[in-house]
């Protein structure tokens, strides 16, 4: 091959992966040798989309919606997520602030392309969703990583790390509430304290809002729901977790008019646009039957009971009880001792191969910082069934239970 094919742009080695994916394959090629696979590694769903939605999408293709569309997404679909925000956020979106995405996972990269200069530092969470990291560190700015630390009832936002993260450097900041991969729920005084760093030190944040409506008790609230925080937040929606459409690709962003105007821009150099029969599967999603999305909740509610009674069961796990997502990121520190390990891959590794059961680890969701002590792995429960679950559990049980 030639010399010249194979010069790759320098920036390429500062892009970071999703790691999970290759979790994903290994757990792909132990089934294919005949053993049986318990899949919490990845957040996909097994859970089908609500009929009405195919049924709608399809009739847009029958309708001949297969062409371009606006950059920015069907109008009609813009209005009607501007509103959907609305009444669950009490903003004030409009139609102008409303763009259309390929998926939520688009829009982390153009709002780092947007905001962030070379050399602007962008707080992150850590552990957090990969890809924060990686297109911060891609486009030439510096991931400054903030941490959860454990409560008594969940994860909780470690304010105080953040606050002493600042610079003046410091421009950006991303926020993922209802959180991947510790189901951290922020509470409205940490909001609020986290509003005050932001309005104090003249940040943006990003607010990736994709499990905003997996909750299974209470009720989601958004850091731009606070005074001040409309016009300093960027918000990603996502039709994925809401409505069991993670393959169909379609999100959303809310913000100010320059911004959104900006994002659009985007698109036009990205994709064109974002499929537009797809579009009109949203539009009936928001406008339609809402049982599917009911169903959708409770069959999750179901599953993240089973697992965190199992999982508690177990000597030396312990595990929060989230309000909210499909994850749970349970403390398995005892578990690795006693079987004398301390390295996050050999312990996945022994476990699949034993047990067939499938998970990540907190290094498959950053770097771990200075300090960390505890280990965690994390458990997607949004791909197997109760039955499975439950067979999962005992065999995995069996294993942590055992020595060497």
């Amino acid at each position: 091959m030639s010399t010249a094919v194979t010069r790759l742009a320098s920036r390429l080695s500062r892009l970071g992966t999703e790691t999970a994916f290759a979790v994903s394959a290994e757990a792909a090629e132990f089934a294919a040798r005949g053993n049986k696979v318990y899949p919490f590694h990845l957040g996909d769903m097994n859970i089908p989309t609500p009929p009405h939605i195919i049924d709608a999408t399809l009739r847009a293709m029958r309708d001949g919606k297969t062409g371009y569309c606006p950059s920015a997404g069907i109008p009609q679909l813009r209005e009607l997520v501007a509103d959907d925000v609305n009444r669950t956020h009490g903003t004030h979106y409009t139609m102008k602030n409303a763009v259309i995405e390929p998926g939520g996972k688009p829009l982390i990269s153009k709002f780092i392309l947007a905001m962030m200069n070379p050399g602007d530092e962008v707080l992150y969470p850590n552990p957090g969703y990969p890809i924060y990291e990686s297109q911060i560190e891609f486009h030439g700015g510096t991931a400054v990583p903030y941490s959860y630390k454990e409560g008594a009832e969940n994860f909780e936002l470690d304010l105080d790390g953040i606050a002493d993260a600042i610079t003046p450097r410091t421009r950006l900041l991303i926020l993922n509430d209802l959180q991947n991969p510790t189901g951290a729920v922020a509470q409205i005084s940490e909001l609020e304290r986290l509003a005050e760093i932001v309005k104090e030190h003249n940040l943006f944040a990003l607010c990736d809002e994709a499990y905003f409506h997996m909750r299974y008790e209470g009720e989601s609230t958004s850091l731009a729901s606070l005074p001040g925080m409309e016009e300093r937040c960027l918000l990603l929606q996502t039709f994925s977790k809401r409505y069991a459409m993670t393959g169909w690709r379609l999100g959303a962003a809310l913000g100010p008019e320059p911004l959104a105007d900006a994002l659009a821009k985007l698109n036009v150099n990205d994709e064109s646009c974002s499929n537009h029969f797809i579009q009109y599967g949203a539009i009936e999603a928001l406008t339609g039957d809402q049982s599917g999305h009911e169903e959708i909740v409770r069959i999750l509610r179901e599953r993240r009971d089973r697992c965190v009674e199992l999982l508690n069961d177990i000597d030396g796990v312990r595990c929060f009880k989230p309000e909210a997502t499909f994850y749970l990121f349970p403390n398995v520190t005892e578990v690795m001792k006693r079987k004398g390990l301390s390295d996050y891959s050999a312990f996945r590794k022994r476990a699949l191969q034993k047990t067939g059961v499938s998970f990540c680890t907190r290094t498959h969701f950053g770097r771990p910082l200075e300090g960390e002590t505890e280990y965690y792995i994390r458990l997607a429960y949004s791909g197997i069934d109760v039955a499975d679950i439950g067979e999962a559990l005992a065999r995995f049980k069996e294993f942590a239970e055992a020595g060497e």
